[in-house]
């Protein structure tokens, strides 16, 4: 194996496919990069056997072939080359080095088989729909932050994905939960996702596509079966294993008679919720909001640092339902209005009881927040 490519698209994909390798495998193989060459095509792959990225890129071969290099080291190298490096790898096969050169900077990487590299894409994945990059990144935002990171209910690790009925129309819906807050999104039922089973993807592989999905546009490719997914980005395809699991019947969380609205100006209540909290260092403290008619106070209080309140009324809040007091956790309710464009609204029913959150002016999201005793 033979070849040269520019080092920002060669640093470019290693930044990519490095990024799933573990750190601390007890497989060494999986610290490592496939690098195979093939008629003037480059394509790298790296896999922890959960999740596998593989990047096609374009490169001046002289020779085919393929090895295995370890993928953290290689990228650190390629990263401190000089911009405009011109990069040049050579492997003659078998248990020789993989050479590497630029300028006059020469390097050689110990390798491992390519027979002993794991392949994740055997298998058919029957369910296959197109998204766009921009829908899916929405999906993605409006839902990740509610991931429950409790290793003991796998179950709620990642954000599920089905096909089902909304109001009046089928929908993709994308739902996250970890016990405290809940994370429901729809759009308009792509084609060709119709008949696909409920899904939980990861929250690695969650991590990993949004980074993929950065700066892109266009359509998404998606393919799917009961066990694996996976996402066409561009020159790139990442596919991972679903979480075996079957994830809780959430609609019985969602709370139905809700009747006490509050609208509140989104930037006005993050603010002040951010000043009041900031009484206490405790990110689990709660912050307890009293309402009466067009009238919200949020106040804090800590036993080491003291208490802080703030009012909000006037043309700022609307709320005409009975006095209520009632308390969330600060880092909750930022997360929620950190997804909300301009006005928030919530849906109370008392003060004990699972709130509904959303944005007033758009339909598609759905949050419900568990509160606090204050």
């Amino acid at each position: 194996m033979k070849f040269k490519v520019d080092r920002a698209t060669l640093l470019k994909a290693l930044a990519h496919v490095q990024s799933v390798v573990e750190r601390r495998n007890t497989i060494p193989i999986l610290a490592n990069v496939m690098i195979a060459v093939r008629e003037g095509k480059l394509t790298l792959t790296a896999t922890d056997m959960e999740i596998a990225i593989v990047e096609d890129i374009a490169a001046t071969s002289s020779q085919n072939g393929a090895c295995t290099a370890p993928a953290a080291t290689l990228y650190e190298i390629v990263r401190k080359l000089p911009d405009g490096a011109e990069v040049e790898l050579e492997c003659p096969g078998g248990a020789a080095q993989l050479a590497l050169r630029a300028g006059r900077y020469a390097t050689s990487l110990v390798v491992l088989p390519t027979d002993d590299f794991p392949s994740m894409t055997a298998g058919t994945l029957p369910h296959k729909f197109a998204l766009s990059a921009q829908t899916l990144r929405a999906l993605i935002d409006r839902t990740r932050f509610a991931i429950s990171t409790e290793e003991t209910r796998y179950y709620l690790n990642g954000i599920y994905i089905h096909a089902t009925e909304g109001e009046g129309a089928k929908v993709l819906r994308a739902v996250a939960t970890d016990g405290h807050r809940l994370a429901r999104v729809e759009e308009p039922l792509p084609e060709g996702a119709a008949s696909m089973p409920g899904v939980i993807v990861p929250r690695k592989t969650v991590a990993e596509l949004r980074k993929l999905l950065e700066d892109v546009s266009g359509d998404i490719d998606i393919a799917l079966s009961d066990t694996r997914i996976q996402f066409r980005v561009g020159t790139i395809t990442l596919t991972s294993k679903l979480i075996d699991g079957t994830f809780p019947e959430y609609e019985r969380v969602i709370p139905r008679d809700n009747d006490k609205v509050l609208r509140v100006g989104k930037r006005d209540f993050s603010d002040a919720v951010g000043r009041v909290a900031a009484i206490s260092s405790e990110r689990s403290r709660p912050v307890k909001m009293s309402l009466a008619r067009d009238l919200l106070v949020l106040s804090a209080a800590s036993p080491d640092q003291g208490t802080a309140s703030e009012e909000l009324d006037g043309e700022r809040v609307a709320y005409d339902a009975g006095p209520l007091e009632i308390g969330f956790q600060a880092r909750y309710l930022n997360d929620i209005t950190d997804q909300i464009s301009d006005q928030v609204e919530f849906r109370f029913a008392d003060g004990a009881a699972p709130t509904v959150v959303r944005d007033a002016a758009d339909p598609s999201a759905l949050y419900v927040l568990m509160p606090m005793r204050v």
